[in-house]
This record gives C-alpha cells, sequence and structure tokens, in this order.
C-alpha cells in the first residue's frame, strides 16, 4: 500500500538558496499496519509527502519513489528496524540516504546507534525536524555496518521454539540440524511431517516449486508458527522479496525475520485477517 500526501514547502531551510517550491519525500519503515496512518498523518501535517507499505520495496521501487530520507520507526519489531538499516546502507544505489529512526525502547536504540552512528534519532514530536537535519546533514562517507543487531539469542529462540515443541521440518537440506543449533529440552523435529505442529519449518529451494506448494502449505500458517526459509546465496535472484512478494499473493503476510545463520534467512508468515 502506498500513502502519499503533497504539501509543498516554500522556502525551507533545505531550499532557502533556491527559492522555489519543493516537495520532500520521505519512505517510512513500519511493522504494524494499524500504526502506521498516525505516523503517517504526522509527517504529512508536517509538510511531507510520504510512502509507505508494510512489506519492505526492492531496491528499484525505493529509487523510483527517490525519497530524501527514509524513517524507520523502532517502536515495533526494534531489530527489523536495525536490518533494514543496515540493507541500506549496503546497498550502494541506497547508502546516500539520510535514515531517521523514530521512538523504540531506549536499550534496544543505544543497540542501533552503536552500528549506525551517523543516522539521526528522534521522537514523534521533533520528527520534523529530525528529517529536515538528517538532510542538511548527510554524511558524506555513510557507515556500512559489517553486522547489524548481533543477538545473544539461540536459533530456537529466534523462530520462537519452546521447551517440548514439535517441530515440522519440510524440505530440509541435508545439515540443516546443524544450523538450528542447540535446541529446547525435549524438542522433537519431524521431517515432512503433514501433522499440525507448534513451528513449521519450510526449507525453499525452487522458486517455481515455492510458488506452486504455496496454495498446500497456507493451510499450515492457520495451524502452525509457519517460517519460510531460503537461502541467501542463491543464484537465481531468490531472495526475500520474491519470497514476500509470492507468500502476500496467496494472502500471507509477513511479520517476522530471521538469520538463522551465514547460508539461511527466514521469514515468519501468517494469514492475512479479513478486513
Amino acid at each position: 500500500m502506498i500513502i502519499a500526501g503533497k504539501i509543498y514547502l516554500n522556502d525551507s531551510i533545505l531550499y532557502r538558496m533556491a527559492r522555489v517550491p519543493r516537495v520532500i519525500r520521505v519512505y517510512l519503515f513500519h511493522w504494524k499496519e494499524a500504526d502506521a496512518p498516525a505516523l503517517i498523518a504526522h509527517l504529512r501535517k508536517a509538510g511531507f509527502a510520504v510512502a509507505w507499505r508494510k512489506a519492505p520495496p526492492k531496491v528499484s521501487e525505493l529509487l523510483a519513489i527517490s525519497p530524501l530520507a527514509v524513517v524507520i520507526d523502532l517502536s515495533k519489531l526494534p531489530s527489523q528496524g536495525g536490518s533494514i538499516a543496515a540493507w541500506i546502507r549496503g546497498t550502494k544505489s541506497l547508502r546516500h540516504l539520510p535514515i531517521v529512526f523514530v521512538n523504540g525502547e531506549p536499550a534496544k536504540v543505544e543497540t542501533i546507534q552503536k552500528r549506525v552512528p551517523d543516522a539521526v534519532y528522534t521522537n514523534t514530536k521533533n520528527l520534523g525536524a529530525a528529517i529536515l537535519n538528517a538532510i542538511k546533514t548527510q554524511p558524506a562517507h555513510p557507515v556500512v555496518p559489517p553486522q547489524m543487531m548481533q543477538s545473544t539469542r539461540s536459533t530456537a529462540e529466534k523462530l520462537g521454539i519452546r521447551t517440548g515443541d514439535r517441530v515440522s521440518v519440510i524440505d530440509p537440506p541435508r545439515n540443516y540440524r546443524n544450523a538450528l543449533g542447540t535446541l529446547p529440552q525435549n524438542t522433537e523435529l519431524v521431517e515432512d511431517s503433514t501433522e499440525s505442529c507448534a513451528v513449521t519449518l519450510w526449507f525453499i529451494h525452487d522458486a517455481a516449486e515455492y510458488r506452486a506448494a504455496l496454495p498446500k502449505r497456507r493451510t499450515l500458517a492457520a495451524k502452525s508458527k509457519l517460517w519460510i526459509l531460503w537461502s541467501k546465496g542463491h543464484k537465481d535472484g531468490f531472495n526475500g522479496n520474491l519470497v514476500r512478494d509470492s507468500a502476500l499473493r496467496f494472502g500471507l503476510v509477513d511479520y517476522k525475520i530471521c538469520s538463522i545463520n551465514e547460508t539461511w534467512s527466514g521469514i515468519a508468515v501468517a494469514v492475512k485477517k479479513a478486513k
């Protein structure tokens, strides 16, 4: 979903030399659909044109929107917000974009700030001024984080696997047990089972096979915590955007991301609620 509003700024601090009306476009990363409109309305009232959708855009989409800054909300899923910042800084064509983080718990914000020191950190009240300041003081050589959001949590904790859980594993690679690491006590892994389990790990290896299997796997998301896992080094363009966009076509929305290890990434999906 794209929400856009245009309010022209005359003689802003950014364009004082130009003396002509300009639109300041920002792209908002926000993870809770119910809360995003309030922040969008605040930005529009402050004089910004805002683009937003729950699923992160592809590089080409973000470049087409051509924002002057990105705003990342940290009130929900701060680790995902940190990952987005790392993605922006790690993508050459996006690296120059000023980043503004808004809200979030102080301890978690501090963790991100250590990794992205040249971003601007603020709250909703001061967001408009913070965006203008971020654009005005845009760093010439942005810091590229070597690794964002290092976590002390185990892979099992990231995936929501708890003591005594039965975990369904679909199409697993040969060494997947090593990738999962140490599991909680009495965890039972059930390979290629059709029964409902607390957590389902679906490893995907081929784009066409993945799309074909989605209608069948969709039912699992209503009964289980369904993770879709893909290889980071896939050579045919198989990446998180493809996984997410394909799932959305079948009414599955992502609500959490996880880096399993250096090889595997994943998103957790749920059946989209009817409005």
